[in-house]
């Protein structure tokens, strides 16, 4: 078994424009402040990151190293969720997400696919020079508008959005095993990868691709409620990232899993801070190190009512806490008889 390492911190809720969130330097001395040993970044935030010299210079990546041990943290994986959503998007959410893209890009939904597919191969190719390998990223969505079956879906509809999200991503796959870095797809709602099942619809279509893998976080299976813990069991080998998050689930005579159109604080589902939400993180991290997780814990601070500040600091004391010292020894070694194969033999009355 392994030891999960961690506390780390997923710094896309935190950069910003004021110090100590406005730079590579002080945000990884901030997080070391917090407790944490690691910090997963956001290739798209050029505050804290730049993408394309990552991709392109060894001399930039080691500089970032440097800089973020120094500060007392490593680096543990990067981030394409904003271009890996952009990788496929239904046209009812053109404008929504053309925010993501480049500006030169924006309102040009097939140039935006291919600037998005680009910036994940870049990001791949960066996580090769820095050591890393594991990537997280979404898989986007072609299918969402259809989640619920009605009007009826014609025949065949989700099969062809399936193909086409296999067929836009197999290159990148390709390009990560060149590269040995494994995707991670953040199963999400909101994403055509969403549960088990449409995990195992992509799986097949990729040819069980090596490099197709999943980053697990239990807060969005709460929020549909599925089985957050059996989960880690069925995907145990695909499971290569972990993010820490917490969500609460109380459906009320008004509201269930849909939330009524309404804001966060005022859903049935919300995402909490560490320990304020419902998951049984000790479950989930006793299930994790039986299975031999040896990734890192990253914290993806998303609270409706804590200030993230608070949240940042008190997740990294709660994660430490939960993370189990795997045993090297078992319990009962002391009364260990010492036997070899003859004695078996004799034991089981073999002659």
């Amino acid at each position: 078994m392994q030891t999960i390492k961690g506390p780390a911190l997923f710094l896309a809720q935190f950069a910003g424009d004021d110090a100590p969130f406005n730079s590579w330097n002080s945000i990884t001395k901030w997080a070391a402040d917090c407790g944490y040993k690691g910090v997963q970044v956001p290739s798209w935030d050029g505050r804290l990151f730049d993408l394309a010299r990552a991709a392109s210079s060894q001399s930039y990546c080691e500089e970032l190293v440097g800089v973020a041990r120094e500060n007392g943290v490593e680096i543990t994986e990067l981030s394409t969720h904003l271009q890996g959503q952009l990788v496929a998007v239904h046209p009812a959410y053109d404008e929504a997400f053309d925010g993501f893209a480049a500006p030169e890009v924006r309102g040009n939904p097939k140039a935006r696919q291919a600037w998005a597919v680009e910036q994940v191969k870049l990001a791949i190719t960066a996580s090769y020079n820095l050591g890393i390998a594991s990537h997280a990223t979404f898989s986007g969505a072609l299918a969402w508008p259809y989640i619920y079956p009605w009007p009826q879906r014609p025949p065949g509809l989700i099969d062809t959005a399936f193909d086409e999200l296999a067929k836009r991503w197999r290159p990148i796959l390709d390009h990560a095993d060149q590269m040995g870095v494994d995707i991670c797809y953040e199963i999400h709602p909101g994403e055509d990868l969403h549960d088990g099942v449409t995990f195992e619809m992509f799986l097949e279509r990729v040819d069980n691709h090596a490099r197709c893998n999943m980053l697990y976080d239990p807060s969005h299976f709460v929020l549909q409620c599925l089985d957050y813990v059996g989960h880690i069991d069925d995907y145990a080998e695909r499971i290569k990232m972990f993010h820490v998050k917490d969500a609460e689930f109380n459906p009320t005579s008004k509201q269930g899993v849909y939330g009524g159109y309404q804001s966060w604080v005022d859903r049935a589902g919300r995402f909490r801070s560490l320990g304020d939400g419902q998951v049984d993180f000790g479950k989930v991290f006793s299930k994790m190190a039986a299975n031999d997780f040896d990734g890192w814990a990253v914290v993806e601070w998303e609270c409706c009512l804590k200030h993230p500040e608070d949240g940042a600091r008190e997740g990294a004391a709660f994660v430490r806490d939960h993370i189990i010292r795997v045993t090297e020894t078992a319990f009962d070694d002391f009364a260990d008889g010492g036997t070899d194969d003859d004695a078996n033999r004799r034991m089981l009355g073999i002659a």
